[in-house]
């Protein structure tokens, strides 16, 4: 990307100014090496957005941005709806509420080295992974319609989980505005087989170790020391959530027309958060986000189960759930005022600083965790939300290290067998359901994590708690 376009406001924020049909500025979070390395199809879609009725203060990209459909990947809006703002298919994406779960096991490195080849392939063999994979929930659509409006809820009282861990997962598990009416029954049909599921493409389990900490008040409040092992699943509300954006596509693509709101990408339709079809577009993305949260209470569970049998000291405790494809009706300032705004969140994730009222109590004194997936062959990161970060991107930041390359340049560099042999060199075991999915993944199709969790850190848009190391990998 050309910084001469940019103005600089501190080493890792920049504004794209106010002009043109640009309603805000734009901003983007990055160091000068990640900035230059984005490709230009970010500074287009930023710039699209800002154009969007009813977007208060900017429209944001995190470090880890890239080019998306509509919103880049990374992409962050809020949008009043007293003001005319908009509900975009764009700003949420495919794969709603696609998150990360992290589990800590409260036993060393040590302890697990000699089981962790039994493991990871106990836990490869009884979790489903890979396109179109299915587990062993089978649900009926009245039953399914159950997990949309209820979703981690739902998985705890059929006996995946338990109640306390409700508290450490986003929204408390569901959120409430969720109507299964508003879903397709293709959706409905795609779905009835895949809650328990990984799926595929980005999406893993992954065995880490903490390698090292610099936050000792935040990692003692998450229950972490260095040595520790944790394991983080990545995951999303699966085909339900790609056929309700296939769907909403359509529909708001003519809601646009209807209420004569100018698109510049196709990807970018969008309805006024009060119409009807913008009312039952966010219903939806809540059946999603819910679908989501009981997949990923499920794949605990079973995790859990699979990890106990293994290692029977181990305790693999919740420590918490949060996603990042989401939006999400939620309170900020503005002006001195506190007002409603609708936030998209697309590849960015939500990042409560210390002092939120909906934190669980034990991290009220240092913020929300979130988890920075990296790369199978290079680190993750563990942050907390800070209040800076509210101030400046609506409590919002990255979600992982952030593709570099596309998937099919990718197959075109490397071949399957050859990043699993390469990981095997760095002691780290790959399981992955197909040599394709192994080869778009990987690591070196991926931007420095490093880089985009420095920046990060130093913008104040979260602070650094953990580096985590892999250990043992499932790839879909």
């Amino acid at each position: 990307m050309d910084k001469g376009r940019l103005q600089k406001i501190s080493d890792c924020i920049w504004q794209i100014p106010k002009s043109g049909q640009m309603r805000v500025p734009a901003f983007i979070f990055a160091d000068s090496r990640l900035l230059s390395d984005m490709d230009e199809k970010v500074y287009t879609q930023l710039t699209n957005v800002s154009c969007l009725p009813g977007i208060v203060k900017g429209a944001m990209a995190m470090p880890d941005a890239h080019w998306g459909y509509g919103f880049p990947i990374g992409g962050v809006a809020a949008f009043d709806p007293d003001q005319g703002g908009v509900i975009s298919v764009g700003g949420v994406g495919y794969d709603i509420s696609c998150g990360v779960r992290c589990h800590r096991l409260d036993i060393k490195r040590e302890r697990l080295l000699p089981k962790l080849s039994e493991l990871i392939e106990e836990l490869f063999r009884y979790i489903p992974a890979g396109v179109g994979s299915t587990g062993k929930i089978k649900l009926t659509a009245n039953k399914l319609d159950d997990v949309l409006i209820h979703g981690a809820h739902w998985a705890v009282d059929k006996g995946y989980g338990f109640r306390e861990e409700l508290e450490f997962i986003e929204e408390g598990g569901r959120v409430r505005d969720a109507d299964p009416s508003k879903v397709s029954s293709t959706a409905k049909e795609r779905q009835k087989r895949q809650i328990g599921t990984l799926g595929s493409g980005n999406h893993y389990l992954e065995i880490q170790y903490v390698e090292e900490v610099f936050d000792k008040d935040a990692a003692s409040a998450y229950g972490l020391e260095e040595d520790d092992v944790v394991i983080s699943i990545h995951c999303g509300s699966r085909a339900l959530g790609h056929q309700i954006g296939t769907d909403y596509l359509q529909i708001l693509g003519a809601a646009s027309k209807k209420y004569d709101i100018p698109i510049r990408e196709r990807e970018l339709v969008c309805a006024p958060i009060k119409s009807q079809e913008g009312s039952d577009y966010f219903k939806a993305v809540g059946c999603g986000i819910n679908c989501a949260l009981a997949n990923r209470q499920v794949l605990g569970h079973l995790t859990r189960q699979v990890v106990q049998r293994i290692i029977p000291e181990a305790s693999c405790q919740l420590i918490y759930d949060v996603s990042h494809n989401t939006c999400k009706v939620e309170k900020h300032r503005v002006n001195d005022k506190m007002r409603k705004l609708l936030v998209h969140r697309k590849g960015a994730t939500r990042a409560f600083g210390p002092g939120h009222k909906d934190l669980p109590k034990i991290y009220k004194d240092v913020g929300q965790p979130l988890f920075i997936g990296g790369t199978m062959g290079t680190s993750s990161y563990i942050l907390t939300g800070t209040t800076s970060g509210e101030e400046l991107a609506w409590s919002s930041a990255c979600h992982g290290a952030g593709r570099s390359m596309s998937r099919r340049a990718a197959l075109k560099r490397w071949k399957g067998k050859g990043v699993i042999n390469g990981l095997r060199a760095k002691g780290i075991i790959l399981k992955a359901a197909s040599l394709r999915g192994a080869a778009e993944e990987a690591p070196e199709a991926y931007k420095d994590v490093e880089r985009v969790v420095d920046a990060t850190h130093k913008s104040g848009l979260a602070k650094k708690v953990a580096r985590l190391k892999p250990l043992a990998v499932i790839k879909g």
